[in-house]
């Protein structure tokens, strides 16, 4: 049996409406504040794209877009200079994109442009509404591991 379902009083069905509904917020406050001129989808690719080279299929399913939707999304990123497309020495068939200097300097921007509001409203928090946050962004880290590996661990 699992945590939250020894909790009498918490009804995951709604917990996981409220959950999604207030993570989407935040990252649409993060977003919005960055003012950078590029979509939500295209901040989330280069976000991805941090961790190291993703083929094309991949980052569709990380992102949960379709391929041909994601191949445009590159193409736009590219023609900024912000990711590159290549393929490996050893399979050319398989092209992987890749995040540039660029890529990463435009990220760093993004985060000195959020950054700020977000740690301000950190402030306004008590210390007990604080740590309760930080427990909960380690667990919420888990779920979304557990989410990305379809619960296979």
């Amino acid at each position: 049996m699992s945590a939250a379902a020894s909790i009498p009083s918490v009804d995951l069905d709604e917990f996981a409406v409220s959950l999604a509904q207030h993570a989407s917020a935040l990252s649409r406050l993060v977003f919005n504040q960055s003012e950078l001129g590029m979509t939500r989808s295209e901040s989330s690719l280069l976000v991805t794209l941090r961790g190291g080279p993703q083929r094309i299929t991949a980052l569709a399913a990380i992102e949960g877009l379709a391929q041909p939707t994601v191949t445009v999304l590159v193409k736009r990123l590219e023609t900024r200079g912000w990711v590159v497309r290549e393929r490996p020495a050893d399979d050319g068939r398989v092209v992987l994109v890749s995040l540039t200097a660029a890529g990463h300097d435009v990220l760093a921007r993004w985060r000195e442009r959020y950054r700020p509001r977000l740690r301000a409203g950190l402030e306004e928090l008590s210390d007990e509404q604080l740590a309760a946050l930080v427990d909960a962004s380690d667990a919420f880290a888990v779920l979304i591991d557990v989410l990305q590996h379809d619960g296979r661990r």
